[in-house]
C-alpha cells in the first residue's frame, strides 16, 4: 500500500484514528527504507545504557558527525559510569570541548554521580527513575529506556516530528506536539521499539533532505541563532580560558577576549550559578 500524505491526512482528520491497514502500511514504509538504507552509528551497536545516555546527551542540538568523533573520545577517557563519576569536572569539560552547550557535560557527570551514590552504580531502568536524574527530561528518559531496555513508550524528537507531520498533517501549520503524540503512540512497534525509533528517525532525516523541512510547520520549531558572535560563543571562550589559565581574573578575561567587562562579569556570575566556575581570590577556576 503506497502512502499518500494528502489522502492520509484527510482521512485521519476526518475520523481521528488510523485503521490497522494504514498503521501496518506506515510501519512497513518506514521499515523498508530503514532496512535498505540503515545509518551506521556507534551507539546503535550497544545495549549498554551508559554509552547510550552519553550519545543522547551529546546529540541534543549537535550535528551527528561532530558527535561521532567526540563520542568515541569521551568513552576512551571515561569508559564506565564509575570513571565519569570519579573524574574531576575540569577533565570532563576539557574532553567535552568542541561540542558546545557545556552545561550538558555537567549534567552528564552529575547523572553518573547520582547513579553511583543512589543506585550503587546500577543503571536505573524505569522512566520515573531516569527522569529523577540531573538534567534528564521526558525525551531522554524514554529514548534511553527504548534503546537500552526495549521499553515501548511514545516520545517525540525532531525527526519523529518530521515524519508524523509529513504523513498526517499535509498542508497544515502550527502543529502542536499534543496533536502528534497520539499518532506516535498508535504507530509504535511495541515488539521492537529500539529498531522502530531508529527507523523513524532515519526516515525523518531522509525527508529533510528531499523536502522543505516539515518540522518547520510545528508550533515548537525554533530557528537556531548563529553561534558566531553570540553570547553562547563568548561563554564558551570564557570557559576555555578558565580551563587553560586557572585563576584568570576578570580584567585578564576581558582583555584576552576583547569583550565588554560588564558582559564578562554577568557571564561569570552565570557560570558560577550553573556549577562551572568558582571565584578564588581575584581569579576564577573550574569548580572541583
Amino acid at each position: 500500500m503506497k502512502l499518500n500524505p494528502e489522502r492520509l491526512s484527510r482521512q485521519y482528520h476526518q475520523t481521528g484514528t488510523l485503521t490497522p491497514k494504514v498503521t501496518d502500511a506506515f510501519r512497513q514504509t518506514i521499515y523498508d527504507r530503514y532496512h535498505a538504507n540503515p545509518r551506521p552509528m556507534p551507539w546503535r551497536e550497544t545495549h549498554d545504557p551508559y554509552p547510550i545516555l552519553v550519545s543522547e546527551v551529546m546529540l541534543q542540538q549537535t550535528q551527528v558527525e561532530r558527535v561521532k568523533a567526540k563520542y568515541a573520545q569521551f568513552l576512551t577517557f571515561f569508559p564506565t559510569l564509575a570513571d565519569l563519576a570519579a573524574a574531576p569536572l575540569e577533565v570532563v569539560l576539557r574532553v567535552w570541548q568542541g561540542l558546545g552547550y557545556n552545561r550538558r557535560a555537567i549534567a552528564l557527570k552529575r547523572c553518573a554521580e547520582d547513579i553511583v551514590t543512589r543506585y550503587n552504580g546500577l543503571f536505573p531502568e524505569t522512566i520515573a527513575e531516569l527522569e529523577s536524574l540531573p538534567g534528564i527530561g521526558p525525551y531522554t528518559a524514554r529514548a534511553v529506556s527504548a534503546f537500552a531496555f526495549g521499553v515501548a513508550e511514545p516520545f517525540i524528537e525532531t525527526n519523529i516530528r518530521t515524519v508524523v507531520i509529513h504523513f498526517f498533517f499535509h498542508g497544515r501549520e502550527n502543529i502542536h506536539d499534543r496533536m502528534i503524540m497520539p499518532l506516535v503512540a498508535e504507530t509504535l512497534d511495541h515488539g521492537n521499539p529500539r529498531e522502530w525509533y531508529y527507523a523513524l528517525m532515519d526516515y525523518g532525516v531522509m525527508l529533510k533532505q528531499l523536502h522543505p523541512n516539515p518540522s518547520r510547520r510545528s508550533s515548537h520549531h525554533i530557528r537556531q541563532s548563529p553561534f558566531k558572535g553570540s553570547n553562547r560563543e563568548l561563554r564558551s571562550r570564557m570557559l576555555r580560558a578558565i580551563l587553560d589559565q586557572p585563576g584568570i581574573t576578570t580584567r585578564e578575561l576581558t582583555d584576552l577576549l576583547s569583550a565588554d567587562e560588564a558582559v564578562v562579569v554577568k557571564n561569570l556570575g552565570a557560570l558560577a550559578r550553573e556549577g562551572f566556575a568558582d571565584q578564588r581570590g581575584e581569579g576564577f577556576v573550574v569548580r572541583d
